[in-house]
C-alpha cells in the first residue's frame, strides 16, 4: 500500500479522537472475565488467568487501559461463520460431538461469553486503525471452524476481526479501492487450523502458523505458511524459525494491518506446550514482532490465546510481559502520531 494504513487513518480521522485519549492517552485492552464460563470440577481450562492477568495489568502496567469487551453482533459474527451454528451456539442446539470438539459445557453463559471474546478483539482492530496498537486479554480462538469450534474456541475472533476491519476498509474507500491485506501472526504453540481453512484460498488475507509439530492438533489445516518445530525447541532455533517466517511473509505479502496471536504456551512451563522458551525467548518473540510491524508502520491488534501453565502465574507472567512490550510499541506509536499531527 502506498500509505501506510494506520498513518491514512490517523491523519484523517485524529480529530474525531475524544478528548481523554488526544491528550491523556493509554494502550486500549479488552476484558471479558466479568462474564465466567462455569466449568464442572477439574476441568483442564484455567479460566481463572484472565481475571489474574487483569489484576496484573492494573497493578504493574497504568498505562494500559481496560474497556469491558463489547459482545460481537450477529452480523459481525456471520462474516466468518455459518448462520446455523452462530444461532446452535445462541440456543443450546449445537450438536453435542461439537461441544466434545469445544471442550466446554453449553450454557447461556458460555454463549455470552463466546460473543464477548470476539469482541473484545474486533473492538481492539478498531482501536489499532486509529491508535497503532490496542489488544484483547482473552481471544485467539484459533481453533474454530466456520461451522464448528474445538480446542476451547467458539467463535473464531481473529477471522471475525479480519473481516470487519476489511468490510469497514471498503465501506470508507468504496468498492473500486483494493481490499484491505491482513496478516494473521499465530504463535500459539498449537497450529490456527480453524483460521487456515477460514481463509484458505484467500488472496487478501495471510495466514501464518509457528506451532509444536507433533501437537495438538493432530490432523492440521494448511495455512499459507507454516512453521513446524520440534518437542523441546527452545529460544536460539524457535526465534531463528520466526525470523525466517517474517522474512517469507515479507517477500510473499504486503499487508495493512496484523493481527498477532501471542500465546504464552511456548513458554517451557507450559503443561501443554512440550516447547522449551524461556522467559526472555518470550519476550524477545514478542519484541520481535512488534518491532517488524512497526518499522512497517503496520497496526497491530494481538490477543492472548493459548497458556496451561504448570503454576498458572507463569502464564499470567508471559503475558504480563507482552503487554509490557506492547506499551513500549504502543508509545512509540504516539510519537509518530505527534509527528504526523504537528508535522514535525
Amino acid at each position: 500500500m502506498n500509505t501506510p494504513v494506520f498513518e491514512h487513518f490517523l491523519t484523517s480521522h485524529f480529530q474525531r479522537l475524544p478528548g481523554s485519549l488526544r491528550h491523556n492517552p493509554r494502550m486500549q485492552a479488552f476484558y471479558s472475565d466479568r462474564f465466567v464460563l462455569p466449568l464442572p470440577p477439574g476441568h483442564r481450562f484455567p479460566m481463572e488467568k484472565y481475571q489474574m492477568l487483569r489484576d496484573e495489568l492494573t497493578t504493574h502496567v497504568p498505562q494500559v487501559r481496560m474497556l469491558q469487551a463489547p459482545e460481537a453482533t450477529e452480523g459481525e459474527l456471520a462474516l466468518a461463520h455459518d448462520p446455523a451454528y452462530i444461532q446452535a451456539i445462541a440456543d443450546g442446539s449445537v450438536d453435542a460431538k461439537v461441544l466434545r470438539e469445544i471442550g466446554f459445557p453449553w450454557s447461556p453463559a458460555m454463549a455470552a461469553r463466546a460473543r464477548r471474546s470476539v469482541g473484545g478483539t474486533v473492538a481492539a482492530g478498531r482501536a489499532a486503525m486509529t491508535e497503532g496498537v490496542a489488544a484483547n486479554l482473552a481471544g485467539g480462538t484459533h481453533h474454530s471452524y466456520a461451522h464448528k469450534g474445538g480446542g476451547f474456541c467458539v467463535f473464531n475472533d481473529m477471522a471475525v476481526t479480519a473481516r470487519v476491519l476489511q468490510a469497514e476498509w471498503a465501506r470508507r474507500h468504496g468498492q473500486g479501492h483494493p481490499a484491505l491485506q491482513v496478516a494473521i501472526i499465530d504463535l500459539d504453540v498449537h497450529q490456527g487450523n480453524g483460521t487456515a481453512s477460514i481463509f484458505r484460498g484467500d488472496k487478501s488475507v495471510f495466514t501464518l502458523s509457528l506451532h509444536g509439530d507433533k501437537n495438538f492438533p493432530f490432523r492440521k489445516e494448511d495455512s499459507d505458511l507454516d512453521m513446524a518445530l520440534p518437542d523441546g525447541c527452545g529460544d536460539g532455533d524457535y526465534l531463528a524459525a520466526l525470523e525466517n517466517a517474517l522474512l517469507e511473509l515479507e517477500g510473499r505479502f504486503d499487508p495493512g494491518v496484523v493481527l498477532y496471536l501471542a500465546g504464552a504456551d511456548p513458554h517451557e512451563g507450559d503443561r501443554l506446550g512440550r516447547l522449551k522458551l524461556s522467559f526472555d525467548g518470550m519476550q524477545a518473540r514478542d519484541r520481535r514482532v512488534f518491532d517488524w510491524c512497526f518499522a512497517r508502520r503496520l497496526p497491530c491488534v494481538f490477543a492472548m490465546g493459548g497458556g496451561y501453565g504448570v503454576d498458572i502465574r507463569t502464564t499470567v507472567q508471559v503475558q504480563l510481559n507482552t503487554y509490557r512490550i506492547a506499551v513500549e510499541y504502543w508509545q512509540r506509536c504516539q510519537d509518530r502520531i505527534g509527528n504526523l499531527r504537528y508535522g514535525s
